[in-house]
């Protein structure tokens, strides 16, 4: 539980959100907690208690999924500084979430934080650097409201994957991303099995049994430790081959890469879903591809999840859904 001292420590007027995790969150806390503040005070605009924490409890969770989306914006973005948090951070986080099917309690938790985070960041803006900043979160209101009933999600969640994929990725201005995304909607990897490769996880080529085609077998190690090929087309292999025979890593910024998609979605007529609509065009091909090939329905379901590295088949009926 958070404690009071912790809380009430005085704030330096030349703070910056610096330092770990834990010390930036602990930051935020302080802007937006006041012990025991009367709820009429917190829901009127005009009181200096307007949408402030009043709960030890309440305060202490929300910090802990703050800590838990920090933790995975150094390890997934690069981000350090976390006032430079933007919408599509939002998105990709609660993106990531979803995929995993937490409880329907567990993502309006999640949702109710972000949105605590958005006005702790203004806070801080207003009350350390004296300025206005804009954070708008409210995409996360948006994807809550789309996976409100997360025990059928198949059925009401948004159809994710891109109309005209192939079309997005042509429309893609940097080389790089371009090959990022055809590993994506090639062999369902995430973007962290994209954002960074080294030599060392080129493993040749395989003829893949399902399509009786040859693929070349890209090793990744993704979300939560996930280790495991990722099939792309001869083509795409040798394009990531040739690269790394020339430069040491294959890497690409994750926020340029997004907003070369977003600008590549709207060139293409397409809703932008970010580069994890590519994995959902890669689990509507690759379902009927094992259907081709003579495998049950559920058979197919639970060799199409093992391959985007989940475990449970019911997760590969979220991307059908739509």
């Amino acid at each position: 539980m958070i404690e009071a001292k912790t809380i009430k420590i005085k704030i330096q007027k030349d703070n910056f959100l610096r330092g770990s995790v834990y010390y930036q969150s602990s930051q935020l806390a302080k802007q937006i907690f006041e012990a025991g503040a009367k709820k009429e005070d917190r829901i009127n605009s005009n009181h200096e208690h307007y949408q402030k924490v009043a709960s030890y409890k309440t305060m202490e969770s929300y910090r802990s999924i703050w800590n838990n989306f920090f933790n995975y914006l150094k390890e997934h973005w690069g981000i350090k500084d976390f006032e430079k948090i933007e919408a599509q951070h939002i998105q990709a986080y609660m993106d990531y979430k979803i995929e995993y099917y937490p409880s329907k309690q567990y993502l309006e938790k999640i949702s109710a934080a972000l949105g605590k985070l958005e006005i702790a960041l203004k806070l801080f803006a207003k009350n350390i650097h004296n300025e206005t900043r804009k954070y708008d979160f409210s995409i996360r209101q948006t994807l809550l409201d789309e996976a409100r009933d997360l025990n059928y999600v198949a059925n009401n969640y948004h159809n994710r994957a891109y109309n005209n994929p192939l079309l997005l990725i042509s429309n893609l201005q940097n080389p790089l991303h371009k090959l990022a995304a055809y590993i994506q909607y090639e062999g369902g990897a995430r973007i962290e099995g994209v954002a960074l490769i080294k030599s060392e996880q080129l493993l040749g080529t395989k003829i893949d049994t399902i399509t009786n085609t040859q693929k070349g077998i890209i090793f990744t190690k993704e979300k939560g430790g996930k280790e495991g090929e990722v099939l792309v087309s001869l083509d795409t292999y040798k394009k990531i081959e040739n690269y790394l025979s020339l430069h040491s890593k294959f890497k690409i910024n994750r926020q340029a890469y997004y907003e070369d998609i977003k600008q590549s979605a709207l060139l293409s007529d397409e809703t932008p879903e970010a580069s994890h609509g590519l994995r959902w065009n890669f689990a509507k091909r690759r379902i009927l591809e094992y259907a081709k090939a003579g495998y049950t329905y559920a058979d197919s379901l639970q060799e199409v999840s093992y391959e985007m590295k989940h475990n449970r088949a019911s997760i590969t009926e979220h991307y059908l859904g739509g």
